[in-house]
Protein backbone atom coordinates (compact mmCIF):
# COMPACT_ATOMS: atom_id res chain seq x y z
CA UNK A 1 0.00 0.00 0.00
CA UNK A 2 1.13 3.59 -1.15
CA UNK A 3 0.48 6.69 1.04
CA UNK A 4 -2.00 9.41 -0.86
CA UNK A 5 -0.28 12.21 -1.17
CA UNK A 6 -2.81 15.51 -2.61
CA UNK A 7 -0.40 18.02 -2.91
CA UNK A 8 3.67 18.46 -2.80
CA UNK A 9 5.39 21.97 -2.13
CA UNK A 10 8.78 22.34 -3.20
CA UNK A 11 10.41 25.40 -1.66
CA UNK A 12 12.93 26.97 -3.41
CA UNK A 13 12.01 26.66 -7.20
CA UNK A 14 15.60 27.25 -9.01
CA UNK A 15 17.46 24.92 -11.07
CA UNK A 16 16.86 22.16 -8.66
CA UNK A 17 13.69 22.61 -7.39
CA UNK A 18 12.43 23.70 -11.23
CA UNK A 19 13.72 20.16 -12.45
CA UNK A 20 12.14 18.03 -9.70
CA UNK A 21 8.86 19.34 -10.83
CA UNK A 22 9.54 19.06 -14.49
CA UNK A 23 10.68 15.52 -14.38
CA UNK A 24 7.77 14.26 -11.62
CA UNK A 25 5.04 15.94 -14.25
CA UNK A 26 7.04 14.34 -17.26
CA UNK A 27 6.74 11.38 -15.67
CA UNK A 28 2.87 11.26 -15.25
CA UNK A 29 3.35 10.62 -11.64
CA UNK A 30 1.60 14.02 -10.83
CA UNK A 31 -0.21 17.21 -12.51
CA UNK A 32 0.44 20.38 -11.63
CA UNK A 33 -2.43 20.99 -9.79
CA UNK A 34 -1.05 18.75 -7.11
CA UNK A 35 2.44 21.05 -6.51
CA UNK A 36 2.73 24.31 -5.04
CA UNK A 37 6.21 26.01 -5.81
CA UNK A 38 7.63 28.88 -3.80
CA UNK A 39 10.30 31.20 -5.19
CA UNK A 40 11.78 34.83 -3.99
CA UNK A 41 12.14 36.25 -7.36
CA UNK A 42 9.53 38.19 -8.36
CA UNK A 43 10.34 37.79 -12.28
CA UNK A 44 11.20 33.91 -11.65
CA UNK A 45 7.87 33.47 -10.10
CA UNK A 46 6.09 34.79 -13.24
CA UNK A 47 7.94 32.81 -15.28
CA UNK A 48 6.80 29.99 -12.87
CA UNK A 49 3.37 31.13 -13.40
CA UNK A 50 3.08 31.44 -16.97
CA UNK A 51 4.50 28.41 -17.01
CA UNK A 52 0.98 27.02 -15.54
CA UNK A 53 2.51 26.34 -12.13
CA UNK A 54 1.07 27.15 -8.38
CA UNK A 55 3.79 29.38 -7.30
CA UNK A 56 4.05 31.50 -4.94
CA UNK A 57 6.42 33.20 -2.53
CA UNK A 58 5.31 32.35 0.69
CA UNK A 59 6.44 29.26 1.89
CA UNK A 60 4.48 28.57 5.05
CA UNK A 61 0.89 28.98 3.09
CA UNK A 62 2.34 26.33 0.32
CA UNK A 63 3.23 24.32 3.48
CA UNK A 64 -0.16 24.69 4.71
CA UNK A 65 -1.78 23.21 1.87
CA UNK A 66 0.64 20.65 1.32
CA UNK A 67 1.68 17.41 2.97
CA UNK A 68 4.87 16.37 1.53
CA UNK A 69 7.40 19.37 1.81
CA UNK A 70 10.14 19.21 -0.30
CA UNK A 71 13.12 21.45 0.78
CA UNK A 72 15.35 22.74 -2.14
CA UNK A 73 17.25 25.47 -0.96
CA UNK A 74 20.73 26.45 -1.24
CA UNK A 75 22.93 25.40 2.46
CA UNK A 76 23.38 28.80 3.84
CA UNK A 77 19.38 29.15 3.48
CA UNK A 78 17.79 26.04 4.80
CA UNK A 79 18.20 27.98 8.66
CA UNK A 80 15.89 30.59 7.97
CA UNK A 81 13.62 28.66 6.17
CA UNK A 82 12.96 26.02 8.60
CA UNK A 83 12.96 28.67 11.36
CA UNK A 84 10.20 30.23 8.54
CA UNK A 85 7.93 26.95 8.69
CA UNK A 86 8.80 25.09 12.04
CA UNK A 87 5.35 26.12 13.39
CA UNK A 88 3.42 24.28 10.47
CA UNK A 89 5.50 20.96 9.73
CA UNK A 90 2.83 18.81 12.35
CA UNK A 91 2.02 15.62 10.55
CA UNK A 92 3.84 16.24 7.24
CA UNK A 93 6.57 14.58 5.55
CA UNK A 94 9.45 16.54 4.81
CA UNK A 95 12.36 15.45 2.07
CA UNK A 96 15.42 17.54 2.22
CA UNK A 97 17.49 17.83 -0.86
CA UNK A 98 19.76 20.50 0.75
CA UNK A 99 23.75 19.01 0.16
CA UNK A 100 25.18 18.87 3.52
CA UNK A 101 22.73 19.67 6.21
CA UNK A 102 22.06 16.41 8.59
CA UNK A 103 18.94 14.90 9.60
CA UNK A 104 20.06 16.07 13.56
CA UNK A 105 20.07 19.40 12.21
CA UNK A 106 16.87 19.93 10.59
CA UNK A 107 15.00 18.28 13.56
CA UNK A 108 17.00 20.41 16.02
CA UNK A 109 15.56 24.09 14.08
CA UNK A 110 12.31 22.43 13.80
CA UNK A 111 11.87 21.56 17.18
CA UNK A 112 9.98 18.34 16.56
CA UNK A 113 10.84 15.30 14.76
CA UNK A 114 8.38 14.61 11.53
CA UNK A 115 9.00 12.18 8.95
CA UNK A 116 12.09 12.82 7.43
CA UNK A 117 13.77 11.68 4.00
CA UNK A 118 16.84 13.29 3.48
CA UNK A 119 17.53 12.93 -0.88
CA UNK A 120 21.00 13.99 -2.65
CA UNK A 121 20.11 13.40 -6.66
CA UNK A 122 22.62 14.72 -9.02
CA UNK A 123 21.89 17.00 -12.49
CA UNK A 124 20.40 13.88 -14.16
CA UNK A 125 17.56 14.46 -12.26
CA UNK A 126 16.17 17.01 -14.97
CA UNK A 127 15.53 14.61 -17.83
CA UNK A 128 14.73 12.45 -15.16
CA UNK A 129 17.96 10.52 -14.91
CA UNK A 130 19.12 10.86 -11.81
CA UNK A 131 20.88 8.58 -9.32
CA UNK A 132 19.42 9.69 -5.67
CA UNK A 133 20.27 8.42 -2.85
CA UNK A 134 18.11 8.25 0.28
CA UNK A 135 18.26 8.52 4.33
CA UNK A 136 15.15 7.65 6.45
CA UNK A 137 13.78 8.87 9.51
CA UNK A 138 11.04 8.32 11.48
CA UNK A 139 9.05 7.03 8.31
CA UNK A 140 6.26 4.10 8.17
CA UNK A 141 6.88 1.24 5.07
CA UNK A 142 3.81 3.65 3.35
CA UNK A 143 5.86 6.45 3.33
CA UNK A 144 9.36 5.23 2.25
CA UNK A 145 7.55 3.10 -0.67
CA UNK A 146 5.54 6.20 -1.76
CA UNK A 147 9.13 8.17 -1.74
CA UNK A 148 11.05 5.42 -3.23
CA UNK A 149 8.10 5.30 -6.27
CA UNK A 150 8.64 9.20 -6.52
CA UNK A 151 12.06 9.64 -6.81
CA UNK A 152 11.89 6.33 -9.16
CA UNK A 153 10.54 8.76 -11.77
CA UNK A 154 13.28 10.75 -11.78
CA UNK A 155 15.90 8.18 -12.21
CA UNK A 156 17.39 5.38 -9.69
CA UNK A 157 16.64 5.06 -5.99
CA UNK A 158 19.27 3.71 -3.60
CA UNK A 159 18.16 3.77 0.51
CA UNK A 160 21.98 4.46 2.47
CA UNK A 161 22.38 4.92 5.99
CA UNK A 162 22.98 8.83 7.02
CA UNK A 163 26.74 8.61 7.61
CA UNK A 164 27.19 7.63 3.78
CA UNK A 165 25.43 10.70 2.28
CA UNK A 166 29.11 11.84 1.96
CA UNK A 167 30.51 9.34 -0.30
CA UNK A 168 27.18 9.51 -2.05
CA UNK A 169 28.07 12.98 -2.76
CA UNK A 170 30.88 11.87 -3.88
CA UNK A 171 30.14 9.31 -6.31
CA UNK A 172 26.66 9.97 -7.38
CA UNK A 173 27.01 13.87 -6.43
CA UNK A 174 29.94 14.71 -8.08
CA UNK A 175 30.94 11.83 -10.13
CA UNK A 176 28.77 12.58 -13.06
CA UNK A 177 30.90 15.92 -13.57
CA UNK A 178 33.83 13.27 -13.72
CA UNK A 179 31.88 10.94 -16.30
CA UNK A 180 31.37 14.26 -18.05
CA UNK A 181 35.38 14.91 -18.64
CA UNK A 182 35.67 11.44 -20.28
CA UNK A 183 33.40 12.23 -22.75
CA UNK A 184 34.76 15.98 -23.31
CA UNK A 185 38.02 13.97 -23.42
CA UNK A 186 37.11 11.78 -25.77
CA UNK A 187 35.80 14.04 -27.99
CA UNK A 188 39.09 16.04 -28.22
CA UNK A 189 40.46 12.45 -29.55
CA UNK A 190 37.80 11.72 -31.98
CA UNK A 191 38.09 15.06 -33.70
CA UNK A 192 42.23 14.90 -33.70
CA UNK A 193 41.62 11.43 -35.32
CA UNK A 194 39.81 12.89 -37.82
CA UNK A 195 35.76 13.54 -36.99
CA UNK A 196 33.87 16.78 -36.82
CA UNK A 197 33.47 17.64 -32.79
CA UNK A 198 29.60 17.23 -33.17
CA UNK A 199 29.93 14.05 -34.85
CA UNK A 200 32.40 12.67 -32.08
CA UNK A 201 30.18 14.49 -29.49
CA UNK A 202 27.50 11.91 -30.66
CA UNK A 203 29.86 8.95 -30.70
CA UNK A 204 31.57 9.64 -27.24
CA UNK A 205 27.84 10.25 -25.34
CA UNK A 206 26.23 7.12 -27.25
CA UNK A 207 29.17 4.96 -26.35
CA UNK A 208 29.03 6.43 -22.63
CA UNK A 209 25.32 5.88 -22.62
CA UNK A 210 25.51 2.40 -23.34
CA UNK A 211 28.46 1.31 -21.92
CA UNK A 212 26.26 1.89 -18.19
CA UNK A 213 23.00 0.38 -20.12
CA UNK A 214 25.17 -2.43 -20.70
CA UNK A 215 25.49 -2.71 -16.73
CA UNK A 216 22.16 -1.17 -15.64
CA UNK A 217 20.28 -4.02 -17.83
CA UNK A 218 22.70 -6.71 -17.65
CA UNK A 219 23.51 -6.06 -14.20
CA UNK A 220 27.19 -7.29 -14.49
CA UNK A 221 30.28 -6.13 -13.68
CA UNK A 222 32.67 -3.63 -16.18
CA UNK A 223 35.13 -6.24 -16.69
CA UNK A 224 32.63 -8.99 -18.19
CA UNK A 225 31.44 -6.37 -20.66
CA UNK A 226 34.95 -5.23 -21.31
CA UNK A 227 36.04 -9.26 -22.34
CA UNK A 228 33.41 -9.12 -24.49
CA UNK A 229 35.49 -6.21 -26.56
CA UNK A 230 39.27 -6.97 -26.06
CA UNK A 231 40.90 -9.99 -28.33
CA UNK A 232 44.41 -11.04 -27.48
CA UNK A 233 47.11 -8.61 -29.29
CA UNK A 234 43.97 -6.42 -29.87
CA UNK A 235 43.43 -2.77 -30.48
CA UNK A 236 40.96 -2.07 -27.28
CA UNK A 237 43.65 -3.72 -24.74
CA UNK A 238 46.05 -1.97 -26.48
CA UNK A 239 44.80 1.62 -25.61
CA UNK A 240 43.31 0.18 -22.36
CA UNK A 241 46.53 -0.59 -21.17
CA UNK A 242 48.22 2.43 -22.50
CA UNK A 243 45.41 4.81 -20.56
CA UNK A 244 46.12 2.67 -17.31
CA UNK A 245 50.34 3.21 -17.79
CA UNK A 246 48.95 6.85 -17.45
CA UNK A 247 46.86 6.73 -14.21
CA UNK A 248 43.60 6.65 -15.80
CA UNK A 249 41.79 4.29 -13.47
CA UNK A 250 44.03 5.62 -10.45
CA UNK A 251 42.92 9.28 -11.53
CA UNK A 252 39.04 8.59 -11.18
CA UNK A 253 40.27 6.78 -8.01
CA UNK A 254 42.00 9.61 -6.49
CA UNK A 255 39.65 12.11 -7.60
CA UNK A 256 36.37 10.67 -5.77
CA UNK A 257 38.64 10.22 -2.75
CA UNK A 258 39.86 14.07 -2.94
CA UNK A 259 35.97 14.87 -3.09
CA UNK A 260 35.18 13.01 -0.38
CA UNK A 261 38.13 13.89 2.10
CA UNK A 262 36.99 17.40 1.55
CA UNK A 263 33.20 16.91 2.28
CA UNK A 264 34.31 15.29 4.86
CA UNK A 265 36.69 18.07 6.75
CA UNK A 266 33.90 20.03 6.19
CA UNK A 267 31.74 17.88 8.41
Amino acid sequence: MIMEINRIAILGAGNLGYSIAKGLIMSGLIGKDKLILTEKSQSRLNALINDGFNAVEDNVLAVKQSDLIMLVVKPFQIDDLLSEIKDHVSGKVIVSCVTGIQSSHIYNLLGSKPTLFRVMPNTGIAIQESMSCVSSFNETPEQKEFIKTLFSQLGQVLFIPEDQMPAATALAGCGIAFALRFIRAAIQAGVEIGFSSEDAKLMAAQITKGAAQLILINNTHPEAEIDKVTTPKGITITGLNEMEHSGFSSSIIKGLLASYNKIERKN
